[in-house]
């Protein structure tokens, strides 16, 4: 219960008490009253608002479907604090203080009814009004990253895609890097264009990371440095049948995903927890939420990511270091063409960074788009296993190379 009253004590932080009301409210329509409204309630019965009209019937069923997703929206936007619920929150409860007037002039006799509609229309007015002063809490930035984790981050894999992109991102915020890949000549390329462009340090440390011994020799060529923050990103994908790939290659693609972020967390980690203040972040998958035929090793190795890293978040709350697990779906990187897959769309890799350092501190994993969301969290939580195995094969088998198959 302890544990409990801390995780819902951690939600609630960071709004005002009335704000917080309003959030559990938004989710009790949203997940309670709507669908039972929607897909229950008999239709002869029901009734349905929107500014102060009455509508019956199918037209009240039909109407219940954006109140629905209204709901839906307002109980995520408060609990994420979204900027785009400044107006659109106000907008919404100053409707209702419309309805409230609009409602005793329809469909009440009486002065009774009028003053009730006005007190009630000036209750909603207020909760609009407060809404629209609170737009500083729906805008309000994360700190600078240097400012919560210090000067210097190691990125693995960073001689391209969402490797490349933390280090960008990284050093815009002021944050000298440390790049790491095998790839020297993209390292430098990438180096000189930190430093150019925004002012930092930086050192390129060319390993890898797959062999035995790569992780301790990149600790080895970090030791002087006050890594403040780590981004286990090195990976490569692999598709194809189990008992078809290269033995050698899969092993080594087990040290890179598994072991490899192990050694560097474990190492890196004593110096944050002293310091009080640091950062931890994983890139998963997706892929590790649910069985992947023809990528076996791969979500499973990413499984291994997201449940060390959302391990060690709960491990490390209160010392000042955050974990966070990046669990991206398909991304516009080399991905695809090393692991034998046909090209296909992906999110752009800038906009999965952003997601992800906008989530650092605030939660232990995730999945920076809808779609990817609701695909493996949809396929993991509501179907059964056998057939969330066979679906994903079928959709996988569609995007491997023929030979592959």
């Amino acid at each position: 219960m302890e544990r409990l009253r801390d995780w819902f004590r951690d939600r609630m932080a960071g709004r005002p008490g009335w704000m917080n009301v309003l959030m559990l409210f938004a989710a009790f329509m949203a997940f309670v009253y709507c669908p039972w409204d929607i897909f229950v309630k008999p239709a002869a019965i029901d009734e349905e608002v929107w500014f102060g009209v009455r509508f019956h019937g199918a037209w009240a069923k039909l109407l219940a479907i954006p109140h629905w997703l209204i709901y839906g929206g307002m109980a995520y936007g408060f609990w994420r604090m979204r900027p785009w619920m400044h107006p659109w929150a106000a907008v919404y409860w100053g409707q209702v203080a419309i309805a409230m007037l609009v409602w005793p002039l329809l469909y009440v006799e009486g002065v009774g009814g009028l003053l009730t509609g006005l007190v009630a229309a000036g209750a909603f007015a207020a909760l609009t009004h407060a809404l629209w002063k609170a737009e500083p809490l729906f805008r309000q930035g994360r700190l600078p990253l240097r400012e919560r984790y210090g000067d210097w981050a190691l990125v693995t894999g960073a001689s391209s895609g969402i490797g490349a992109e933390f280090a960008r991102a990284l050093a815009r915020e002021g944050i000298s890097c440390v790049l790491v890949a095998r790839r020297e000549e993209r390292l430098r390329a990438l180096a000189e264009e930190l430093e150019k462009q925004h002012g930092v340090s930086t050192r390129v440390v060319a390993c890898d990371l797959a062999e035995e011994g790569g992780a301790a020799e990149l600790v080895r060529a970090v030791e002087d440095l006050p890594i403040g923050v780590l981004v286990n990103n090195a990976g490569y994908g692999l598709a194809g049948r189990f008992s078809k790939l290269d033995g050698e290659r899969m092993r080594k693609m087990v040290t890179l995903h598994c072991a490899a972020p192990v050694v560097l967390a474990h190492a890196l980690l004593p110096g944050m927890l002293e310091a009080g203040r640091g950062a931890l972040l994983f890139t998963g998958s997706v892929a590790g939420k649910q069985p992947l035929p023809l990528h076996a090793v791969y979500a499973a190795t990413k499984a291994f990511d997201q449940l060390l890293g959302e391990s060690l978040w709960s491990e490390l709350r209160g010392t000042g270091v955050d974990v966070l697990v990046l669990e991206p779906g398909s991304t516009e990187t080399e991905f695809q063409e090393v692991a034998g897959e046909r090209p296909h769309h992906g999110q752009p890799a800038h906009e999965v960074v952003e997601a992800a350092l906008d989530a650092l501190g605030h939660q232990p994993s995730v999945v920076p788009a809808w779609f990817p969301f609701l695909r493996s969290n949809g396929a993991a939580r509501i179907l059964p296993r056998s057939l969330a195995a066979l679906i994903a094969h079928d959709v996988v088998e569609k995007r491997a190379r023929e030979e592959l198959h």
